[in-house]
């Protein structure tokens, strides 16, 4: 199944290299180098199970119960148990997708030395990423703190031959693991040895970030090619509605100094530029200004752009850190140490998260604003409605209710979660992050940004219908091809909900976006790459 071979080297994943994993088909290595700090992590941990003293997660209870000591026979046992009982998790399984990160991360995380496994640990996570296997993991039950506890349970189960894993199912379409399988007959049909868990490998294994951090991940790669879609959406829009294009100046911009918005400013010159529309404009036309939602765009969203590339950021550096709890450090003369702490707690990642849901809901607010003013003859001066014989005809009146909808539906959504906090574990755990529901929650968002994007585009372009023979820049034409091989111009009133869908497909899978990474000399969206 594996396209090609990645060498991790822990702490130095790179975004294009996350990018990879979650598409799948590539294997994951571990580097060499790391081998030597993966074994002295697991000595510390294995002279603290044979010492005296107590060390949390080695030789004591979890949580509320850290003051029970456990006798050295009982130590295999209580990773056991942990994983066991931790194992809570209910709703929907997570995305193919996601479990690649997760397992990714997971290992990568382990492999830098602090955690205290064995090296088998991180190639029993890897056998099962190259592999190709799913293992089940409900998405809900996570607090993101103390880890991703539930989730990371499941998959560690899975691991050990005791949970289950997604397979394909026969008369199912490539690629769909809908179907649930006992853990240890998948294991065995790949070839690859139960887990057994030693000391503190279990607590390792359920403390961490990864599978909130992979949620957050899964969205900034989901809406990359929805982000891109917009910009070309938006231009388009411009275009139809006849708008200026002073607004994109690069002296406005310079004078502000927001990067996102210089950015994104640009990629509209680029779009627009060699528009006969765009000449039009400039003879005879006595609009002064044009409304913010054609003006304002690359203040709203290079503001979007900006916040995402700074979440971008954050979870590349979660992406490659420790997360879990105690952590071991190991010293030259072979000794060490395990502290206490709490890098578990996925605060950043629920911050990012909720910036992200903010940046995502303005996209498409923003994009609801466009549809409005298109199907206003007041303000765009194309027909009402975008059609040619409004009242026996409603053109696009009822589809921009349906945009409407679900942007006040992301409104809703793009609550912030990091601000919710319940205690658990007897107050031991006092405050949590909301991490992984932070993160999950985008997905929705994204399909909502995307579907009302789809609307636009159907939009846009039937208001450049209407200034035939007049030709928007390459750009806009090609995208405008694009839709037109899928949907024809809206001469009539008809069905249009299939249409909204193929639209909306081009938005999300990419097609689109093309048309924006084959303009050459552009900024790259996201700066971590």
């Amino acid at each position: 199944m594996n396209n090609g071979s990645l060498r991790m080297k822990p702490g130095h994943l790179g975004l294009e290299q996350l990018q990879a994993i979650h598409a799948g088909g590539a294997a994951l290595e571990i580097d060499d180098a790391a081998r030597a700090a993966i074994a002295a992590g697991a000595a510390v941990v294995q002279r603290a199970a044979a010492g005296q003293a107590a060390v949390y997660g080695v030789n004591t209870g979890f949580g509320k119960l850290a003051s029970t000591r456990i006798s050295a026979g009982d130590l295999a046992t209580l990773q056991l148990n942990l994983i066991r009982s931790h194992a809570v998790g209910v709703g929907e399984p997570l995305a193919p997708e996601v479990v690649r990160l997760v397992l990714a991360l997971k290992a990568g995380s382990l492999a830098r030395g602090a955690s205290g496994v064995r090296v088998a640990v991180v190639q029993a996570l890897l056998a099962v990423l190259n592999a190709g296997l799913v293992p089940y993991i409900p998405s809900q039950g996570s607090v993101g703190a103390s880890g991703d506890l539930a989730p990371l349970a499941h998959l560690t189960l899975a691991l050990m031959g005791e949970g289950e894993f997604l397979v394909a199912e026969p008369g199912r379409a490539a690629g769909d693991t809908g179907g649930r399988r006992p853990a240890a007959a998948v294991l065995q049909a790949h070839g690859i040895e139960p887990l057994r868990l030693e000391a503190k490998e279990g607590l390792a294994l359920i403390n961490g970030t990864q599978v909130s951090t992979a949620l957050a991940l899964h969205a900034l790669f989901a809406f990359e090619p929805v982000l891109e879609s917009a910009l070309v959406i938006g231009a388009l829009t411009v275009d139809a509605a006849r708008g200026s294009d002073g607004p994109f100046d690069p002296r406005i911009h310079a004078l502000r100094g927001q990067p996102g918005q210089i950015d994104v400013a640009q990629y509209y010159r680029a779009l627009l530029a060699g528009s006969v529309i765009r000449k039009s404009h400039e003879q005879g036309d006595d609009r002064v200004q044009d409304p913010y939602c054609l003006r304002c765009q690359p203040q709203v969203v290079g503001a979007c752009l900006d916040q995402l590339r700074h979440a971008a950021l954050v979870l590349l550096r979660e992406a490659n850190a420790v997360t879990d709890n105690p952590l071991v450090f190991a010293d030259e003369a072979g000794a060490g140490t395990l502290i206490s702490g709490g890098n578990f707690h996925a605060e950043p990642v629920a911050l990012a998260a909720d910036a992200m849901a903010n940046a995502i809901a303005e996209v498409g607010a923003i994009a609801e604003r466009r549809i409005a003013m298109l199907i206003d003859s007041n303000v765009s001066r194309l027909p009402p409605f975008l059609t040619a014989d409004a009242g026996l005809n409603s053109g696009f009146m009822i589809a921009h209710v349906t945009a409407a909808a679900l942007a006040s539906e992301n409104k809703s959504l793009a609550h912030p979660a990091s601000v919710d906090s319940l205690p658990t574990s007897a107050n031991q755990e006092d405050h949590v992050s909301m991490a992984t529901f932070a993160a999950r929650r985008l997905q929705p968002m994204i399909a909502n940004v995307a579907h009302i994007l789809g609307i636009e585009y159907l939009a846009a372009a039937e208001g450049i219908e209407f200034l035939r023979p007049l030709a928007s820049s390459a750009p806009l034409e090609a995208a405008h091809a694009l839709l037109r091989e899928r949907v024809p111009r809206l001469d009539r009133d008809r069905y249009l909900a299939p249409e909204i869908e193929r639209a909306t497909a081009l938005v999300r899978a990419g097609a689109l976006a093309r048309v924006f990474r084959a303009i050459e000399g552009l900024p790259a969206l996201w700066i971590p790459a």
